[in-house]
This record gives structure tokens, sequence and C-alpha cells, in this order.
């Protein structure tokens, strides 16, 4: 299963930066750092975490809401799989991975997906930090532009799977926003296979704002053919191409 994405190894700048941080609020600068203790037992961890936290969130997705899932075979089980994905909620990332693997990550640990993440929504405490390296959470700081970040992808992308989202942010009205480059960036660096996803209802199960999903809903999730983007990799490197 590889590495946590936030070992000791990791070198992050220690300063804190205010640029774009909340007025009144200092902004972390950097992951939590995690000690040999912690990555000796991080494959069994992340192994039972991620799993009984998505058979739970089955229970709300299957069970008590209505959940329909298109395209599964389109996924596959290869390394090096990008899942594309809109976004809409907090739990987005969970949907994804659970409607491509879900039961067979239970004998397939490879499978469960890497997920970057905000630092504001999934590192705002230590229990949730904890949590969230144990869902193979890749630490994004707030007002993004991480370098360091995109370069834990390209590790990891190669040997395994991810469910990214190219808009970087919730959608606040439903519709799909533009792409940001590291998308693009890290699409150029690994050459994954991309599999386009689209979300659709979670918007009214787990709106912007909200904690708690709300119940007897429905839920869509579709996974496309996989992407031939060779033809854009012909093209001239500029801002307009990675954002596509």
């Amino acid at each position: 299963m590889g590495m946590p994405a936030n070992s000791a190894s990791d070198q992050r700048p220690s300063n804190t930066d205010s640029d774009s941080a909340t007025p009144g609020r200092r902004r972390a600068e950097h992951a939590p750092r995690r000690g040999t203790l912690f990555q000796l037992v991080w494959p069994v961890t992340s192994y039972v975490v991620t799993n009984v936290t998505v058979t739970l969130l089955w229970l709300v997705f299957f069970v008590f809401n209505r959940t329909v899932v298109i395209g599964r075979r389109n996924v596959g089980e290869e390394k090096n799989t990008l899942l594309l994905s809109n976004h809409q909620s907090m739990l987005d990332s969970f949907l994804v991975g659970l409607a491509a693997f879900y039961p067979t990550s239970w004998l397939k640990p490879q499978l469960i997906p890497w997920n970057p993440a905000a630092a504001e929504n999934f590192y705002k405490n230590p229990l949730l930090a904890w949590l969230a390296d144990n869902w193979k959470c890749i630490w994004v700081r707030e007002g993004r532009r991480d370098l360091h970040a995109l370069h834990r992808m390209i590790q990891v992308l190669p040997h395994g799977v991810m469910t990214l989202f190219p808009e970087g942010t919730r959608s606040r009205d439903g519709a799909v926003g533009p792409g940001r480059p590291g998308a693009g960036l890290l699409i150029l660096a690994t050459r994954p296979r991309v599999v386009p996803v689209a979300i659709d209802g979670m918007r009214a199960v787990l709106p912007i704002g909200r904690y708690l999903p709300r119940i007897f809903k429905r839920i869509a999730v579709s996974f496309g053919s996989p992407e031939d983007y060779t033809d854009l990799l012909a093209m001239p490197r500029s801002g307009r191409r990675l954002r596509r």
C-alpha cells in the first residue's frame, strides 16, 4: 500500500503564510508529522479504518439513500489510474472509491484510492487528521498552489489509484467549474489511465455547511470510458491546455 502521505521524511516549510488565510487566523503550513511507529502500523490501520469507514458509508449511500452506479466496468483494477470527478460534497471521495471498488477493496487493499484533501476540512484537529492519513489523504494546504502535495501525488499515483477533483473545490450551484492546473500537471508527469466520473445528487445529501448527511435522496455515480489524451500531449504546454 506504500507509505502514508505525511511521513516524518516529508519536508515542508515550518513557517506560516497569511497571504490568503482568513484574517485573524493563522494558516497551518504543513501536515502533521508522522513518526516511525505510525509508518510501521499504517498499512494495517489504513486498511481497517478505510474499509470500515466505507462500509458504514455504504449504508448511508445504498440503504438510507438510493444510489445508482453506472459504468463501473470502465474503472478496472490497473495501477496508475486517475479518477477525475466533479465535486459536490465532503463525502465525494468516499462515494467515488466505494462505487468503483467496494467490496473488492477488502481483498485488494491496493485499490483503495489516494485522495488529495483540503487541510482546512480534513486536518482541523488531531483525531480528524489521524483519520485522514489513514484514509490515504494527501494534505493540501489552504489556499492551494501546493507543489509539495503535487509532488506527493506524482510519487504515489503510478503505484495505485487516485481520486481527484480538477475544480479544486465543491460546487456552490451544481455546475462544473473551471479546472485548475494541478490535474493537468499530474497527468503530464505520470501519464495515467484517466477515467472521467460524474456525480449527481450529493449536494442534496450533504450541502456545503452541513455535517450530517441527509437520507432518502437519489444519488448517481457514472464512470466513463478511459480518456484518450494523446493529442493533448502533443500540444504546446500552456496554462490553458493544463486546465482542459
